[in-house]
């Protein structure tokens, strides 16, 4: 019981909020689309997402460890991992443990839904769980990958993915309501990766505020901020998206003081602090928003 109290950790619990909300998308667009939802099915898509996300966060926990990354990161509330493992290195193997079985939960339930819906899923299945293996030991290593990754695994593998399983089919729709949380939980790890970036170097990392420097991330911040409600405009304006889904940007109020304080700080990275909290309930509040505008319509 002690071990797997100490689990929660390397869970990382208060990130998973994050699932549920990239999840209610894709259950708002396909109640959008057909106006009817099993709900087992969307507990079973659920429980899949957040065993997914438990995975990627173990994997991330173990690697880090192993590689000594964690004993060079200056931790803040949003980034540098939960500080379980230096704190608790018998728990290592464990949380790798911790890592294959989640891993193994979501590939599960996502071979039941392709047996269910068809071999359409396959493809989003079998690169999202490359994604959770990789994510640490290889896509980290590239700026653009580094930066692709997260809005790809958390966007549009996941939201289109809760859509077919729940629907059987894909549709332009479901696609342009995931590029909001594309663009923003890219950028949740963009910001994040700010006090990260002298113990990623001495690893060997090479993502965005390494190769280009804070400021230039900054800009790069609040561009894909704009993206995020620029696609759900544009979702609006073309019809993909009922005009409900517009409360969604209601947090762009947030965005504004986040990327203002993300140029303004982005080398003090204490005065950061706020708007990397800012940043989290974008990443909450918008897709959320997206999905009652969904449901409403």
């Amino acid at each position: 019981m002690s071990t797997l109290k100490s689990l929660l950790g390397p869970m990382r619990l208060p990130f998973l909020l994050l699932t549920p909300a990239c999840v209610a998308v894709g259950v708002g667009t396909a109640y959008h689309q057909t106006g009817s939802l099993n709900w087992v099915h969307v507990f079973l898509v659920l429980i899949g997402a957040l065993a997914a996300h438990i995975s990627v966060n173990a994997f991330n926990e173990y690697f880090d460890f192993r590689s000594g990354l964690d004993a060079r990161t200056q931790r803040t509330p949003f980034s540098g991992g939960s500080g379980t493992l230096p704190a608790q290195p018998e728990l290592a193997k464990p949380t790798l443990a911790l890592a294959w079985t989640t891993f193994v939960i979501a590939a599960v339930i996502g071979l039941y839904f392709v047996i269910l819906r068809g071999w359409g899923l396959l493809p989003l299945g079998l690169l999202g769980l490359l994604l959770l293996v990789t994510y640490t030991i290889w896509w980290a290593y590239n700026p653009i990958l580094c930066l692709i990754a997260p809005g790809l695994g958390f966007g549009i593998l996941m939201v289109m993915g809760t859509h077919f399983a729940l629907t059987g089919t894909y549709t332009w729709t479901a696609f342009v309501a995931s590029l909001a949380p594309t663009f923003l939980v890219s950028d949740l790890l963009l910001l994040n990766q700010f006090p990260d970036v002298e113990a990623d170097r001495s690893i060997g990392r090479r993502h965005l505020p390494i190769t280009l420097g804070r400021r230039a991330s900054a800009r790069i911040y609040i561009t894909l901020l704009a993206l995020a409600y620029l696609s759900i405009l544009a979702g609006a304006l073309l019809g993909l998206l009922p005009a409900w889904s517009l409360i969604a940007l209601l947090t762009a109020v947030l965005a504004l003081q986040a990327g203002r304080g993300a140029l303004r700080n982005a080398e003090n990275i204490p005065a950061l602090i706020p708007s990397m909290g800012q940043n989290v309930l974008i990443n909450l509040l918008t897709p959320v928003l997206v999905a009652v505008g969904l449901f409403l319509a």
